[in-house]
């Protein structure tokens, strides 16, 4: 293991780009801890602690714990992610988008080009919302100077905080190691790592589950141990479509002849349809802090039913998970092209004839592994929430008193913190093994061995 460990640095090109890896997730980490100027952090911190497990913690563990202490990149990389869904979007609903983005390259780079300005439009937004909610927030005051000079401050703070995480995060994916944007999140979340280990101590020795405290940690690092193996397991897991290749002729040569297969991942998106489902999610929560919602007794109802952990919040959490799980396969994947480019080359499915018929088989087996793969998401995300405050399904009108004898643990959660859901775990799982496929590619690519020495490279993923 460690002599393959050191074959990346006997290689100047790809030592140079882990090195540069690791170099700007140090730059990311030292802005971290750079505060906005006039915050009263002590305030701020207080709030977050009462606000855990919501959809703010999960923007929170997206930003590093950026949000918690609001620093300079408090706003994280989710207004890029949120301007690739609008631009995700357009693609489909909007023709002149679709075009542009089937000129290849210089198509693909006027999108990117549009996606930073709406990126920095939306931190603009963001940070502005932010500011004037902390400005105006009751109780503990947040702000030490509130006034239109803290707003623009933080504003323009934020903003260009953010805009220099996205350039970041694009440089690491041009001349580093893996997706960068994955690997800001995957460094983010690894960091709080520790903390939530000693949180996990503490409350060990609070005696919180009383004589049940040792059963009831070692029942939660077991279930870890399995979330991981049953994460390891899915995303590698893949429905391999058998495909034949006629013999033709190629000047004098005779090619083709070969048999092969189209691989499907059963989790084609990844953890983008959460982040999505998530990104959507966390609009009722900003809102639910305005003046206007809280004076209406009628709209706060509304908006306390879409909290976290609350029934309606979890249906629409599913449901959107589930869209966007078939919305990102939709985009990634094109039946009719993949049918095109298999009859352009000769190729077939054995009894499958090309064509329409190919495209709709490859479109019926889609349609069912991607359900396969949302509920997966659903299992993984819907486990946090349980471990953090519950489902309360006792608050359910009129069929809320019947779930009143369910454990505690299923309407109140069990207390721990957020850095042992499922979600982050799928997020540090999964961009862990796309890094090491990449760095094993290279490896393989100069003729050496990858991580396991049997194979020569990592195990291929398992046939579902």
């Amino acid at each position: 293991m460690f002599e393959n460990l050191a074959n990346i640095f006997r290689i100047p090109d790809l030592r140079r780009r882990v090195l540069f890896t690791l170099a700007v997730l140090a730059v990311y980490r030292l802005g971290a801890h750079i505060p906005t100027p006039g915050v009263n952090t002590a305030a701020l911190e207080q709030f977050f602690n009462s606000q855990g497990g919501s959809s703010l913690g999960l923007v929170d563990m997206f930003s590093g714990g950026n949000l918690r202490r609001l620093t300079v990149f408090a706003l994280g990389i989710m207004p890029y992610i949120t301007a690739s869904i609008i631009f995700q979007l357009l693609t489909v609903v909007y023709e002149p988008l679709a075009k542009l983005q089937k000129e290849g390259e210089l198509g693909r780079r006027k999108i990117t080009q549009w996606t930073r300005y709406v990126t920095v439009g939306l931190g603009v937004v963001q940070s502005a919302a932010i500011a004037v909610a902390l400005s105006h927030s009751t109780g503990q005051q947040m702000v030490l100077n509130p006034g239109m000079g803290f707003i623009l401050m933080t504003v323009l703070t934020l903003t260009a905080g953010t805009t220099f995480i996205m350039w970041l995060g694009e440089q690491i994916t041009d001349r580093g190691i893996g997706n960068g944007m994955s690997l800001l999140i995957f460094a983010g979340i690894v960091v709080g790592l520790p903390q939530g280990i000693g949180e996990l101590v503490d409350t060990a020795k609070s005696q919180k589950f009383g004589a049940l405290t040792v059963p009831a940690l070692i029942l939660l690092v077991i279930g870890m141990i399995l979330v991981v193996a049953f994460i390891v397991f899915v995303e590698k897991s893949e429905r391999r479509i058998p495909v034949q290749y006629a013999k033709r002729i190629v000047g004098r040569r005779l090619m083709g002849g070969q048999s092969t297969h189209l691989p499907l991942r059963v989790n084609s998106g990844g953890v983008m349809p959460i982040i999505f489902a998530a990104s959507v999610l966390s609009a009722p929560l900003l809102f639910a802090q305005a003046a206007f919602v809280r004076n209406s007794a009628a709209l706060t109802r509304i908006f306390d039913s879409l909290r976290p952990g609350e029934p309606w919040y979890e249906l629409l959490y599913i449901i959107s998970i589930v869209f966007f799980a078939y919305f990102y396969i939709s985009i990634v994947f094109r039946p009719d092209d993949i049918a095109d480019n298999m009859r352009k080359y000769g190729g077939f499915i054995p009894g499958i004839r090309p064509g329409k018929r190919t495209s709709d088989f490859v479109n019926d087996i889609l349609t069912r592994i991607t359900l396969i793969g949302s509920i997966y998401l659903i299992v993984v995300s819907i486990i946090p929430q349980l471990l953090i405050s519950g489902i309360h399904l006792n608050h359910l009108w009129l069929i809320g008193p019947f779930f009143e004898k369910l454990p505690l643990w299923v309407t109140n959660g069990m207390g721990f913190n957020f850095y042992f859901g499922g979600t982050s775990l799928l997020i540090v799982v999964g961009v862990a093994m796309d890094t090491v496929n990449q760095v094993e590619s290279q490896l393989i690519m100069r003729h050496y061995e990858g991580f396991t020495t049997k194979s020569g490279r990592t195990r291929g993923r398992r046939a579902w």
